[in-house]
Formats: structure tokens, C-alpha cells, sequence
């Protein structure tokens, strides 16, 4: 295998190890949101761990985090506005990326 070859197939597993850790990232994040929005709902123990599993279900409907946002707003009604939640989001993914960077 030549060098430019050896190169190459690095660059392809970074990036396919890159977009893994994404997702891992982005999944964590979701479920910290759920468990989040599960206390606002008054949601305790297994019952806000389900919902949280349902938030990160959600994320598969569409690309993006907008159907995540939009179940969560949904559920929540009047206890928190979509920009609250999109702040409590990022702040989720933060935590994830460390919680991933440490494990």
C-alpha cells in the first residue's frame, strides 16, 4: 500500500470515527435533555427515563434537532419556551461531549 494510500484510509476512519462520536455526542445530549424536561413534568425514576428514551427516539424522525425541539416544546406546553430549550439543548451537548471525552 502506497503512502498516499495509507493516508487516505486514515482520513476515511477519522472521519468515520468523527461522525460516530457525533452522533454518540448528540444522543447523550438528547437524553439529558429528556431527563431535563422529565423533571419539569414532575416525571421521577423509571418514568423519566422512559421519556427521556422517547426524546432520543425522537431524533430519528427527520435530520436536525428541529423534531427533537418540537417533542419536547410539544410535551412541555407553557412550562418552557422553544428557545429555553434550544439553550438547555446546547448546553446538554457540551456536557455530553465531555462525558464522552472522559469515558
Amino acid at each position: 500500500m502506497s503512502t498516499f494510500d495509507e493516508r487516505e484510509s486514515a482520513f476515511e476512519n477519522k472521519f468515520a470515527h468523527d461522525a460516530e462520536m457525533q452522533f454518540k455526542a448528540q444522543a447523550r445530549a438528547n437524553k439529558l435533555l429528556g431527563i431535563w424536561a422529565a423533571e419539569l413534568l414532575g416525571k421521577t425514576g423509571t418514568s423519566a427515563e422512559a421519556y427521556a428514551k422517547e426524546v432520543v427516539l425522537s431524533d430519528l424522525e427527520e435530520a436536525g434537532q428541529e423534531d427533537v425541539l418540537r417533542k419536547v416544546a410539544g410535551d412541555l406546553g407553557d412550562l418552557s419556551d422553544v428557545e429555553t430549550i434550544r439553550a438547555q439543548l446546547a448546553k446538554c451537548l457540551v456536557h455530553a461531549k465531555r462525558q464522552l471525552a472522559t469515558d
